[in-house]
């Protein structure tokens, strides 16, 4: 049979011999795999005094706390007591926020980074004003400081155009202490049951 009258036929050939190509390159690179040269270590050596994490240590800490990212999902953790409950935040602090200002409508909610951003909301007292509340649940423990809260205000113009204003100096500071106030409670009755 005539290879090129059916390479040209049907158009294989150019992707056979792309497929021939690639196939020998694995394989030659997957026979170095297990190459070994006499008198050389097959590790790298570190500086002493640097640190070299041990894969296998369960407690090691990662950017996902320790035990890694399946200790994240994991309900059995040491962390559970404290509220971890699989989250990268303290989840008391977590739903505290969320039950704090269900009023409000979520923009955005990450649980493992601890960030809920709320959208503007005009109270129906005042429609020529409305605010935005960005929370931050900092620590992965029920804690004064494990809490941060920004407001944005703004007032409508007689154009009707929004504008940046002021917020007063302990609203945030109210909107944090109603959070641990709120994620107190939470706890005492989970601690009740």
């Amino acid at each position: 049979m005539n290879t090129t009258f059916l390479s040209e036929r049907t158009g294989f050939g150019p992707i056979l011999r792309r497929l021939a190509l690639i196939s020998l390159v694995s394989g030659v690179l997957a026979a170095c795999d297990n190459v070994s040269y006499d008198g050389v270590e097959d590790t790298i050596q570190t500086p002493q005094g640097r640190y070299e994490p041990d894969g296998s240590d369960p407690n090691r800490q990662t950017i996902f706390g320790t035990g890694g990212i399946s200790s994240l999902f994991d309900e059995t953790r040491a962390g559970d007591t404290l509220g971890g409950g699989g989250l990268g935040v303290n989840a008391f602090l977590w739903r505290a926020s969320l039950d704090t200002f269900s009023f409000l409508p979520p923009l955005s909610a990450d649980p493992l980074g601890g960030v809920v951003i709320y959208d503007w909301y005009a109270p129906p007292e005042t429609p020529s004003e409305r605010f935005k509340v960005t929370v931050y649940i900092l620590d992965t423990r029920l804690r004064a400081d494990g809490v941060s809260v920004t407001v944005n205000r703004q007032l409508r113009g007689a154009d009707g155009n929004w504008y940046e204003a002021p917020v007063d100096v302990g609203t945030a500071a109210a909107l944090e202490d109603a959070i641990l106030t709120r994620a107190r409670q939470m706890r005492i009755a989970q601690l009740g049951q």
